[in-house]
């Protein structure tokens, strides 16, 4: 037994845990308020003795303490000699440099480096003397803990300082340069390609992924300028592809407590979802107009949804934002707007013309608003409305019904007083019950059918015709109070009221268009308005009118007279006057030539016969008028001259009548060029030596028909067909493209003289452009001899009106003086 206990094995209990420092022991709030609320329980803990405890937890049974004590140091030391083969010694981070890998990492190389023996030795005299580690005191601890951090603190800074200068080196700028670029067209193309997965999805099947929109919605908000755009769009092809064909209505409460089937469910939480993330959708793209850098998609996504969608929900706001867009600077957003406006008035089965009506109304307010100061393209829309010609018809047809209704009524009531009262209570009855059954069906026929209302669509159509015309009737007034003084002005116009009438031009445009369906009673006034503003406010010192516009003024009161010929009695001599003094005013570069044309083939070519002596004054003054404007002007003015002379033959005596006019001038002996009355110039007494001049014109077309005009009074010549219009636009288009041959053949010219010579003699074609090009020359010399000629003769004649003036004046003179002296003898 004694031999088995000596050979027993002593076995030591494990190792205590490292004592935890009182700095790093972490006490809640809660352990802390515990311990205060409780001292009395927890007091104990204070006065425990750590070092019996340790005493006790460390003995064995049957072993002695110092044979214990002898054990423990064994086991120190066999701890000591493996911490000293595993110690590893490693280099201060400030005393060598760093190493960067391929990656960007920075670290530090360490080297193994064994202990040195005097150090192991004094170390292990501090431990004899002062114990382990575990032995030292609270104090001691403290002061190395401090110590330790204060090191670590400065190492951590020398190491920040050495990276910064690290990362201020042009490698590693490039290097994150490069890595920010790769992630950043990473992510952009992962965002496309989420936006093309959702996008398909959501056209592939909307009812199953219809909650996938607000992920569309989600990338609306995305830092990049690109994915915002791209989402924008990819929102507007999928509204515009899953927008039902009619308005939601969404449940009321008392419809929502109603038990229904589940596909009826299921649709409710479709409508319900598309139609506010259409809201969401529209609220961002309002935001997003404000925006100048996303103007344009925003207005693009706008103008679209309200034209391919004018009947479906929130249509006013899309309306508003487009109305008011239509006065922006912006070319391309302008454009867009009008764009739309005009394909709804155009396309009115798409929303019935409720989208008309409202958007009449809008451009009306704002008119109204910017007192008339705005891009002529916001009047221009309405050359696309279109109206039924029989409107008025109509409501003397209703008129009439109703009259013919009320008659019958009294009849019938008459009638029913004669009968019975028992009687007329089961008939009342009766027609209460037909009366609402029929309501009911007209309702359900009416939701049901696809034609619209007849009566709904009259009535929408006069609200525009309203709408329209008060809008122009504005506009001239606007133009009226701007040009012309008196008691009319109002002190509180505008800045832009100072000449500029920008709308004028589209407004008369659009009264001669819809000239028939104005009400009778108002063109009295309206002629007032316009002989006014053809004759330019004579005497105002205010701004002025152009000719073109002018022309305009006479063209509309005369499109007036041919629609509503039987209806009125209105002189249109003014209006005469006014074309009369206006062609002398014309410049072709300035004014438009069309607009010209049109006048003269309205109030010369398509009017009655005129006075002879307004005849000949309008030969006389277009054959001047020939002589100093371009080709298309010159020769739509000889198509008229030509079809006044066919028209009235006495007025041919201009081709062979001597200079005083005989006893065809009439009371006027003398021509007066410059008189302002067509009917007191005496142009009978001229002769036309325009023609002369003309028959040499550089364009062969204005020649010959020159000849053939001064040819008339012998061949009785038929009526032309051509108008000035036509005979406008020919040589206008036939000018332009001689001009386009011209610079074309210049250039060729060019560019074969910077060639080098060869010694080879030149092509046919070379030779043929060579040719053309002398013949162009020429061409151009004897025209411009011409011109020259024409301009000296009229500073001649000018300088021989003056002469002819004063010696006039000087006979004048004698005569008086001679008078003065006869007096006095």
């Amino acid at each position: 037994m004694g031999k088995q206990k000596k050979k027993q094995k002593v076995i030591l209990p494990p190792e205590l845990p490292p004592e935890i420092l009182e700095d790093e022991i972490e006490v809640s709030d809660e352990d802390v308020q515990f311990v205060e609320e409780n001292h009395d329980y927890a007091g104990f803990v204070s006065r425990l003795d750590t070092l019996a405890i340790t005493k006790h937890v460390n003995r064995i049974a049957d072993v002695e303490e110092d044979a214990l004590e002898a054990l423990y140091e064994k086991r120190r030391k066999k701890e000591a000699a493996l911490q000293k083969e595993k110690a590893v010694a490693q280099i201060d981070p400030v005393d060598a440099l760093p190493v960067k890998t391929l990656d960007g990492q920075i670290y530090y190389r360490t080297l193994p480096q064994p202990l040195d023996e005097t150090e192991n030795g004094e170390n292990e005299d501090e431990g004899g003397q002062k114990g382990s580690i575990a032995k030292l005191t609270k104090a001691e601890r403290r002061a190395k803990l401090k110590k330790e951090k204060k090191e670590a603190k400065k190492q951590g800074k020398e190491l920040s300082s050495v990276l910064e200068v690290l990362e201020e080196a042009p490698q590693a700028a490039v290097l994150a340069e490069v890595k920010d670029e790769l992630t950043a067209e990473e992510a952009f193309e992962n965002k496309k390609r989420k936006l093309a997965e959702v996008g398909m999805a959501l056209l592939a099947d909307p009812d199953s992924s219809i909650k996938s929109l607000k992920e569309l919605l989600q990338l609306c908000k995305d830092a990049d300028h690109s994915i915002v755009r791209l989402a924008l769009l990819s929102l507007l092809a999928v509204f515009k592809d899953i927008i039902p064909g009619y308005r939601i209505r969404l449940p009321s409460e008392k419809e929502l407590e109603m038990k229904v089937s589940k596909d009826v469910k299921k649709m409710r939480n479709y409508e319900s979802t598309l139609l506010s993330a259409y809201k969401v959708y529209l609220q961002k793209l309002m935001t997003f107009e404000k925006d100048p850098s996303y103007k344009h998609v925003a207005i693009r996504c706008i103008s679209s949804l309200l034209d391919s969608a004018p009947h479906f929900n929130f249509r006013e706001n899309l309306l508003e934002m487009v109305i008011l867009n239509l006065t922006s600077s912006d070319d391309l957003v302008r454009k867009l707007c009008c764009d739309t406006i005009k394909s709804l008035f155009s396309n009115e089965g798409k929303h019935g013309g409720e989208v008309t009506v409202e958007a009449v109304r809008l451009i009306a307010n704002l008119v109204k608003l910017n007192n008339c100061q705005m891009h002529a393209d916001v009047i221009e829309v309405f050359m696309y409305l279109s109206f039924d010609d029989d409107i008025g018809k109509k409501e003397e047809f209703e008129k009439d019904k109703k009259a013919s209704s009320k008659k019958g009524r009294k009849g019938k009531i008459s009638e029913e007083k004669s009968q019975p009262q028992g009687i007329d209570r089961l008939k009342k009855n009766r027609k209460q019950l037909m009366s609402q059954t029929r309501e009911e069906v007209v309702a359900d026929y009416k939701s049901a059918a696809f034609t619209p209302d007849v009566g709904e669509h009259k009535r929408m159509q006069t609200e525009t015709l309203a709408a329209v015309f008060e809008i122009y009737f504005r506009i001239l007034k606007h133009t009226m109070q701007s040009i012309l003084p008196g008691p009319e002005e109002n002190s509180d116009l505008s800045v832009g009221t100072s000449g500029t009438h920008p709308l004028l031009a589209s407004c008369l445009n659009g009264l001669g268009k819809f000239s028939h369906l104005i009400d009778l009673d108002y063109i009295g006034d309206l002629m007032n308005y316009l002989k006014k503003l053809a004759a330019n406010g004579e005497g105002s010192s205010r701004g002025s009118l152009t000719v073109s516009e002018r022309l305009r003024c006479c063209i509309i009161a005369f499109r007036f007279m041919r629609n509503n010929l039987d209806a009125l009695n209105v002189d249109l001599q003014d209006f005469f006057v006014q074309l009369y003094n206006i062609i002398l005013e014309y410049r072709p570069g300035r004014d438009h030539g069309e607009v010209l044309a049109e006048a003269l083939k309205i109030m010369l070519c398509d009017d009655r016969q005129h006075d002879m002596q307004k005849a000949a004054a309008f030969i006389k003054r277009l054959a001047t008028f020939s002589l100093f404007f371009g080709g298309a002007e010159s020769m739509s003015a000889l198509v008229t001259l030509r079809h006044l002379l066919v028209k009235n033959s006495k007025c041919r005596i201009l081709l062979e009548n001597d200079a005083g006019g005989g006893s065809v001038s009439g009371s006027l002996a003398k021509y007066h060029p410059f008189a302002n009355d067509p009917n007191q110039s005496g142009a009978l007494a001229s002769v036309l030596w325009e023609l002369n001049l003309l028959t040499k014109h550089y364009h062969p077309t204005i020649s010959s028909l020159a000849s053939s005009i001064s040819n008339l009074g012998q061949n009785q010549a038929p009526l032309s067909n051509i108008s000035p219009q036509a005979a406008f636009t020919e040589l206008s288009l036939e000018r332009e493209s001689a001009f386009n041959y011209v610079s074309n053949k210049t250039k060729k010219a060019s560019i074969k003289r910077k060639r080098v010579a060869s010694p080879t003699f030149p092509d046919a074609t070379e030779q043929d452009s060579i040719d053309d090009e002398e013949q162009i020359k020429r061409k151009l010399s004897e025209h411009f001899m011409l011109v020259h000629d024409i301009k000296e003769k009229e500073r001649l004649r000018i300088e021989l009106d003056r002469t002819t003036q004063s010696l006039q004046l000087y006979d004048k003179y004698k005569e008086q003086r001679q008078q003065h002296k006869k007096r006095k003898t």
